[in-house]
């Protein structure tokens, strides 16, 4: 099973779309996030929660 790891951004009701857009795209690219859940809220602000896959190295014993 993998383990991952979250963020949660929230994005106010001011921001357009195509800035929120921008902003999870830059967290996708450069953060290697991904989006596990949008939530938006009847103000028009949004809550976003990111995730991205813990990788953990195995010890080598020689």
């Amino acid at each position: 099973m993998p383990e991952y790891e979250f963020c949660d951004v929230y994005v106010p009701r001011g921001v357009s779309r195509k800035a929120a857009t921008r902003l999870l795209t830059d967290h996708a690219e450069y953060g290697h996030w991904e989006m596990d859940r949008l939530r938006l809220n009847p103000d028009g602000s949004r809550k976003v929660r990111l995730r991205r896959r813990i990788i953990r190295q195995l010890r080598a014993t020689w």
